[in-house]
């Protein structure tokens, strides 16, 4: 597996997104970038805040789920603590919902507007343990430069 240039990453995601008022647009750029850059991944993208649900937004992959809930699964129990979730192995993460049978592991990034989360960035792997600390510190600093970009964090 090829090593992933985050500083790299983010300069593409900047050059796609800056100045850029479409936020559709803009998450399915960014989701279509990570997807054509990280290595061993089976889906990346989007689920947005709309009041207590997570609602599916642009992504690449297999169809996933509409609605989580906060508080439910990986991506609505990272939006509810308002923190990064890397698990190694999904399938031992209590209340884990499977999308797509095929993930073994995930990373979900809170995403932030006003102070506030509004949506979290998602994505998973066929491979148990994928995501690394480098990993974790690249998509943060990724999923910050999307919040300045498209909400002027």
């Amino acid at each position: 597996m090829r090593k992933t240039d985050y500083t790299l990453l983010r300069e593409q995601l900047t050059a796609l997104t800056a100045g850029v008022p479409h936020q559709t647009a803009n998450l399915a750029n960014a989701s279509a970038l990570l997807w054509q850059e990280l290595d061993g991944i089976n889906w990346a993208g989007f689920y947005l805040a709309e009041g207590d649900l997570l609602v599916l937004g642009p992504f690449q992959g297999k169809p996933a789920c509409i609605e989580i809930p906060f508080g439910k699964g990986v991506c609505g129990s990272a939006a509810q603590a308002d923190s990064t979730f890397v698990v190694d192995d999904v399938h031992t993460f209590p209340g884990h919902i499977a999308c797509d049978g095929a993930s073994n592991s995930e990373i979900v990034i809170p995403l932030h507007a006003g102070g506030k989360v509004i949506g979290v960035l998602d994505i998973d792997s066929p491979l148990f343990s994928r995501f690394t600390s480098e990993d974790r510190l690249g998509l943060e600093q990724f999923a910050a430069a999307l919040e300045k970009n498209l909400w002027g964090n």
